[in-house]
């Protein structure tokens, strides 16, 4: 028998292995869990591992301690997982893992690029038969239950028509009040783009939700439940389109009253609990017959009389078979059926062709003109989920007319899809027959060539969005050459922005093809170009990005490259809430910034690290940190991180009470921010300063410098920061006495944050409706509302607004006459704040001390 292991203590918590960033902290962790167990020596975790497995399965002891060895470059994910479900027996657990193995090592960096909808792709015009399919799916959607129908069936049988068509009549006859389409891309033949991860999907679908990325959570299950959320008061209509299994749907399953979940497969979800099952055939000849006539109406039928009898069985009565040949037979207006039927069966005997689909694709293929068939096989090397006209352009060469020309004849031949306008994409069997084409006909430098104008076109078009966007901080990005075929467009900011929305997809399926495939350098660019726009509320795809940007700095030995990379990283890491592994990255970024000689970066790093003690309390290293920094952005020439640290002391001071300091850098920061013309940075730095101000009793200049940094937040779109400002002016009212239009103000506040879906500022101003209550004898309110604000700051980690709700709280209290609550809030207010370092425990303390 093999030896025991010692059971975990459920009151210790375990090795988080979602907080390690690199493979030694994960290695760490493993460590650490092997030490819970008793430390089990590597020859008793060994034995546990092979029982019951076959000899030729059997681990070495030397291979199960390498797991445990620091400094590792790879690790055996299998075997990792299999010691620690010997050390910790609960599959969830293990699960935590192997996913937390999967993102270190870049393997679910593929599946988080994916493309949501919220809308249904075109209906198909010429759909065709169905009718028993549909009179089980049509019903469904008359229920109050929530229902999910799995539509199953082969590849090319017509299974996502089926589903667009049956979501096409519901919408057109039941109301949905949320529509979300996916193609979960559960049989891609490019291995490059591996099935959809379901906590992407949800990322996506949260967005189009409306909740911000940065409010979006990592965890899978915290998403799942957040779009529960979101669906909870209407109902929805969610197509989930060729799915690989049922655990990649199962978290996208509305459940609210009256919502309908449509799922196509090849598979059978048969483990889908309460679900209906719709099996899709081939055609009947019935139904293949009337599809010939209505795609087709105009071809006569010739001297053969069953010629499209003939034609249908030739394509197996396949429906994309089917689609293929019309589209080939309505460019040939003057053959008849009969003509058709002769050449489809010529083709067969020929080259011995067996599928219909393949059948049906060859012949459409070889009819093409030659730029088609070209266009046709450069669209398959495109590693992302879809492309635009110039997309196209750049891998054709071509100009963006033509492109848009070629992708409409290529739509019309049903060898595209659109799932989107003016957005292409291939199917599965198209896309795998244009590959063997490409790699048939295209030399290898041709592919190269084409794929590196596309990596071109899209760095070049991304920074010129970027510069659109972020012209401040044009001298943190690469210098990259204009695009070949620009579009004009981007020169707006909205239209920027939502170039970057629409193409981020495509972005990090580049970039991941690029690092792999011998373009690093693209990869590389790519992250430092998207650096800012990820960094605004992106976190998941931004680890993607610079996780293939570390891979690509270490493959060459681009120390820049890897530092820029390992600060992205740590960035993204700082928005999900995750400081250890944030720390770890940013502190690997600012030890190879110096070893490039990058003073600005090693100063980004260093800011990044103040972030995350301020965010923590530790006020005094946040400000050491950020001073560092701005020596350095100084040393630099640096700007824009010069304004940015003054900004941050600022805010340091403030939080510290050093009121005449903190007006001293945010006054440096105003002035620094406008000579760049950097409005975000203005508004910023007036609506700290205006809070100073008014804190210190000049409160006619808070209020004007509010009501500027309120217009240019509106101006630019900046919804939180507007909510921020709100806020701040409510905090002001307070203070003047106009607690109405305070309770106004902060009202407004929450109402945008709830919009928007931002928690971070719902203390600050549930706080600011409890000091305008108390401030207007209204002391029950004032309860109610710095009871909601502690909870809201006790489930974020908000240190300081703990202190101040504790704080409200205990004054209100006192004046309701309860003196034991009041002396605990008062007391725990006090704690909070000595534990900040903000002075404002001694008011308090004075408070205590005068008490009889």
């Amino acid at each position: 028998m093999p030896p025991s292991l010692k059971p975990v203590d459920p009151v210790e918590a375990l090795p988080d292995p979602g907080e390690a960033g690199t493979l030694d902290a994960l290695v760490e962790r493993l460590r650490a869990l092997k030490r819970r167990t008793g430390d089990p020596s590597y020859e008793t975790i060994t034995a546990r591992l092979n029982q019951g497995r076959p000899p030729s399965e059997h681990a070495r002891k030397n291979t199960v301690a390498d797991c445990f060895r620091p400094g590792r470059r790879r690790l055996n994910a299998a075997l990792v997982v299999a010691v620690v479900e010997v050390l910790h027996p609960d599959p969830g657990y293990a699960e935590r893992w192997r996913q937390a193995l999967r993102v270190i090592r870049g393997e679910a960096q593929a599946a988080s690029q994916v493309r949501v909808h919220n809308r249904l792709p075109d209906d198909l015009p010429t759909f065709t038969g169905r009718t028993a399919e549909l009179d089980r799916i049509l019903p469904a959607a008359t229920g109050e239950e929530p229902v999910v129908v799995a539509v199953e069936g082969m590849a090319g049988v017509g299974k996502t028509q089926l589903a667009v068509h049956a979501g096409h009549l519901l919408t057109n006859h039941h109301r949905f009040d949320t529509v979300l389409y996916v193609d979960l891309r559960g049989f891609h033949p490019d291995p490059a783009l591996p099935p959809a991860d379901p906590a992407a999907t949800l990322d996506g679908f949260l967005r189009l939700l409306g909740v911000p990325g940065q409010s979006i959570p990592y965890d899978l299950q915290a998403r799942s439940a957040a779009f529960q959320e979101r669906l909870a008061t209407g109902r929805a209509l969610v197509v989930l389109d060729n799915a690989a299994g049922t655990d990649q749907i199962r978290p996208l399953l509305p459940d609210t009253p009256g919502s309908l979940t449509l799922i196509t497969s090849r598979r059978g979800l048969t483990a889908l609990p309460g679900a209906q099952h719709v099996v899709v055939d081939v055609f009947d000849t019935t139904d293949a017959m009337q599809l010939l006539a209505h795609a087709a109406p105009h071809t006569p039928p010739g001297p053969d009389p069953s010629a499209a009898a003939r034609i249908a069985e030739r394509c197996g009565y396949l429906p994309l078979a089917l689609e293929v040949v019309t589209g080939h037979m309505r460019a040939r207006p003057g053959w008849t059926l009969t003509d058709h039927a002769d050449r489809l069966d010529e083709r067969h005997h020929n080259r011995r062709l067996d599928s219909g689909v393949e059948l049906a694709l060859d012949l459409t293929y070889q009819d093409l003109p030659a730029d088609r068939q070209r266009a046709l096989r450069l669209l398959a090397l495109h590693p992302g989920p879809d492309l635009d006209a110039y997309a196209v352009s750049a891998l054709t060469g071509g100009d963006q007319p033509g492109s848009d020309e070629l992708l409409r004849q290529l739509h019309a031949d049903h060898l595209l899809q659109q799932p989107a306008p003016q957005r292409y994409t291939l199917h599965d069997l198209v896309r795998a027959h244009a590959i063997t084409r490409a790699v048939d006909e295209e030399p290898p430098p041709q592919r190269r060539a084409a794929l590196t104008r596309l990596f071109d076109h899209y760095l070049a078009t991304a920074a010129v969005a970027m510069d659109t966007l972020f012209r401040a901080e044009a001298a943190r990005r690469p210098r990259v050459a204009a695009p070949r075929v620009a579009d004009p467009s981007l020169t707006q900011p909205q239209a920027a922005h939502a170039w970057l929305d629409s193409e981020l997809p495509a972005l990090l399926a580049v970039a991941g093809h690029a690092a792999e495939h011998g373009w690093p350098g693209h990869t590389t660019m790519l992250s430092a170009t998207l650096y800012r726009y990820l960094s605004s509320g992106y976190p998941f795809a931004a680890l993607t990005l610079h996780q293939h940007a570390r891979q690509a700095a270490l493959s060459t030995g681009d120390v820049a490259a890897h530092a820029g990379a390992c600060l992205g990283l740590g960035v993204a890491h700082l928005q999900l809430g995750r400081p250890a592994p944030a720390a770890e990255q940013l502190r690997r970024a600012g030890e190879l910034y110096q070893q490039a000689g990058d003073p600005a970066g090693q100063a980004r790093a260093l800011a990044n690290l103040g972030i995350i003690d301020q965010r923590q309390g530790r006020y005094r290293e946040a400000a050491e940190h950020v001073r560092h920094a701005s020596q350095l952005y100084r040393q630099a020439a640096d700007e824009v991180g010069e304004a940015a640290s003054l900004l941050t002391l600022g805010a340091i001071d403030q939080n510290l009470d050093q009121n005449e300091s903190a007006a001293d850098h945010l006054r440096q920061a105003l002035t620094l921010f406008r000579r760049l013309d950097y409005p975000a940075g203005e508004a910023a730095a007036l609506n700290s300063l205006g809070l100073v101000e008014g804190r210190t009793g000049r409160h006619t200049s808070a209020t004007e410098n509010l009501g500027r940094a309120l217009t240019l937040y509106r101006q630019i779109g900046n919804r939180t920061g507007e909510a921020s400002v709100l806020d701040s002016l409510g905090t002001v009212h307070t203070r003047m006495g106009d607690w109405e239009q305070a309770t106004t103000l902060h009202r407004q506040s929450l109402a945008i944050l709830d919009d928007i879906g931002e928690r971070h500022g719902e203390a600050d101003a549930r706080n600011g409706l409890g000091e305008a209550a108390r401030a207007a004898g209204h002391l029950d309110e004032a309860v109610e509302h710095h009871t909601a604000a502690l909870t809201t700051a006790e489930a974020l980690g908000q240190r300081d607004q703990q202190a101040r709700a504790h704080t409200g709280l205990g004054y209100t209290t006192h004046d309701l006459g309860d003196q034991p609550r009041a002396e605990h809030h008062l007391t725990r207010a006090v704690e909070l704040y000595t534990e900040l370092g903000m002075p404002r425990a001694d008011e308090i303390r004075a408070f205590l001390s005068a008490q009889p």
